[in-house]
């Protein structure tokens, strides 16, 4: 398409907005998740939402969106995907994106971690012992343990219904880069069956009132297979430019350049900024706070302003796309989620749900209803062929041919 137009640079942005969810899945029955529906339960409170950018390009056109009004001339494509992984976690959601295939459930524990496992966890960190070892939610058990945890100098430990290892200390008693460590040393140790999805650190801080966690959070993510887009992209000598958690998910495989950020604010920044920056290549955006901060939380009130809050944002995106340093730019912007976390659902996990596919950009056919996939790897086989990456991901079909 570039070549069409004698433009020599082509980019895609890629977001993903972090459990924005949109439906029960066929087989969300097998995840407990029956019921589930993350936009349109935020849609059902507050039904005056205002997301103009995202319905522009199609967003309330998707096939089964619930609560979103649609628009009679979309500017973009639009669709839905359907996970095929075994899974509803960031790293499984992410992976199959790229075109990696995650049929087996990643190891969870619902009882707390095997004692052997945590006794080898205190021996190679030296700390004093820990504290938890249960499923919990990060929020509360900071609350409930943070005095004990600053007068025994022991970390917090816990889990959730994904495949997480999760160590909570207070930047007080370890520093980030202590907490670091540590992650780093259970990421060593859980292999072989034990060799879950992620250790994340969960650094906090005492403000006056309660423990609240920092911005300082890291995910050490298991390594993905070599196969995936990322490093078919960096093999082919383009650039791959991951805004927020993207590096830790893929644990630095397959990336070329990586920014952390503080919130979604900082993260759309950062995109904007990478506009600039990145000449041919992928910009690879997580919007972490969907999840983190509201859905986990079941924050309706506060999922439904950081929508808006990012709708504002992605009409920044919009306008700034189509140019690279005063030059022409052929932009594909793709917009999709990993999971659901409905907000207004029962307990603090993920959801089993559909994610939204929005793609929008100067080359792409406007209006074209690309209806319900059988993996998110449609998204990154699209992407593929539209940067002319060659061979082909093991994994979904592209729908460029449907949209160009």
């Amino acid at each position: 398409m570039a070549e069409r137009w004698g433009i020599n640079m082509k980019r895609v942005i890629w977001i993903v907005l972090d459990s924005v969810g949109m439906g029960e899945a066929p087989d969300a029955a097998d995840f407990d998740d029956l019921g589930a529906d993350t936009i349109g339960h935020i849609m059902e409170k507050y039904p005056d939402l205002k997301i103009p950018n995202l319905r522009s390009i199609g967003y309330g056109n998707i096939d089964g969106i619930s609560g979103v009004t649609p628009v009679e001339e979309p500017l973009g494509s639009f669709g839905r995907l359907r996970e095929l992984s075994a899974g509803k976690d960031t790293t499984i959601g992410h992976w199959e994106m790229t075109g990696i295939h995650t049929p087996e459930r990643f190891p969870t524990y619902p009882d707390g971690f095997p004692e052997d496992i945590i006794n080898e966890f205190i021996k190679e960190t030296g700390v004093p012992g820990v504290l938890g070892n249960c499923v919990a939610s990060g929020t509360a058990i900071i609350n409930e343990l943070g005095d004990e945890m600053k007068a025994k100098k022991m970390p917090i430990v816990y889990t959730s219904a994904d495949s997480v290892f999760q160590i909570a200390c207070d930047e007080s008693v370890y520093s980030p880069e202590e907490l670091y460590e540590m992650c780093r040393v259970a990421r060593k140790i859980l292999v072989g069956p034990h060799n879950l999805a992620r250790v994340i650190a969960r650094p906090y801080i005492f403000d006056g009132k309660e423990y609240v966690r920092t911005s300082n959070r890291r995910d050490f993510s298991r390594k993905p297979d070599e196969v995936n887009l990322l490093n078919m992209i960096k093999n082919a000598g383009q650039t791959v430019y991951a805004v927020g958690k993207i590096e830790d998910i893929f644990a630095g495989v397959g990336i070329t350049e990586a920014v952390h950020t503080k919130d979604n604010e900082d993260g759309m920044d950062k995109t904007l900024e990478a506009l600039d920056k990145v000449g041919n290549g992928l910009i690879f955006t997580n919007l972490v706070e969907f999840d983190s901060t509201w859905g986990h939380r079941r924050d309706v009130e506060g999922y439904a302003k950081g929508l808006e809050a990012f709708d504002i944002r992605l009409g920044e995106l919009m306008k700034k796309m189509g140019s690279f340093n005063g030059e022409p730019s052929d932009d594909i912007l793709v917009i999709t989620a990993d999971h659901g976390c409905d907000p207004t659902f029962k307990g603090t996990d993920h959801t089993r749900e559909y994610v939204p596919f929005l793609i929008y950009g100067s080359s792409v056919k406007a209006g074209i209803n690309l209806h319900t996939s059988t993996s998110f790897a449609d998204s990154g086989e699209t992407v593929r062929e539209f940067l002319e990456i060659p061979g082909k991901l093991p994994i979904g079909e592209s729908q460029l041919s449907k949209i160009s």
